[in-house]
């Protein structure tokens, strides 16, 4: 773990504040900064206190964790309105029920004349513990964006408002699955906690991803 690489990460999720903006904040100069960046030097406990206010973090996450989850496959960090829509949702429960919900989306918007289709998923937090458990089983929820004169039969037409989104870009996101994704959440949460943007559980969906080679991964926020 490093303090100078924490400060560094919280400064770049911060707009990219310079290290002058910070010192300015400080009351100290830029050298010391970059001191501390570069682990030369650690602050006082009263500067300490003050990073972890302007950076909204503990004292904990700044000397004892290892916070940087970024790797290059990430880009395009950024917050979004995205506007509202129309969508149907398909849900599987089962080993590996990803690949099952998608590719319904995607038959089903073939079946309906959609050309490029728009497609986000989720998991599906509603399990028993003994599916879980016992079966290894975990759910997925595909859902496909319908353009305006679309409206396919059997589904039920669901409605998202325009809502305010941080997100993140990866490319490659399944060469390493478990450590790229992940680490774009914990990325992204970083984000929305150093820049004040609060977490939306409720009227939206609460977060999604994009379908295909790269994603964008989107968490509602306000």
């Amino acid at each position: 773990m490093s303090f100078g690489r924490n400060l560094q990460y919280l400064r770049q999720l911060s707009k990219n504040m310079t290290q002058e903006a910070l010192a300015e904040k400080l009351n100290v100069t830029r050298q010391t900064i970059s001191k501390w960046e570069m682990d030369a030097a650690n602050p006082e406990m009263d500067k300490a206190l003050e990073i972890c206010r302007i950076f909204n973090c503990s004292l904990d996450n700044l000397f004892r964790e290892e916070m940087d989850k970024r790797s290059d496959a990430y880009s395009d960090l950024r917050v979004d309105e995205v506007a509202g829509f129309c969508y149907i949702e398909y849900t599987v429960i089962s080993t590996d029920p990803e690949s099952d919900a998608i590719g319904r989306m995607y038959k089903t918007a073939k079946e309906n004349g959609i050309e490029d289709p728009r497609v986000i998923g989720w998991d599906f937090p509603n399990l028993t513990q003994e599916q879980v458990n016992v079966f290894n089983m975990h759910g997925y929820t595909a859902a496909l964006i319908l353009p305006e004169d679309v409206r396919p039969e059997g589904y039920q037409i669901r409605k998202q408002p325009a809502h305010r989104y941080a997100a993140i870009h990866i490319e490659r996101p399944y060469d390493n699955p478990f450590a790229t994704i992940s680490g774009a959440y914990h990325t992204l949460f970083d984000f929305m906690r150093t820049n004040g943007l609060e977490r939306v559980d409720h009227e939206v969906i609460p977060c999604f991803e994009t379908d295909g080679e790269s994603m964008d991964v989107f968490i509602a926020c306000r």
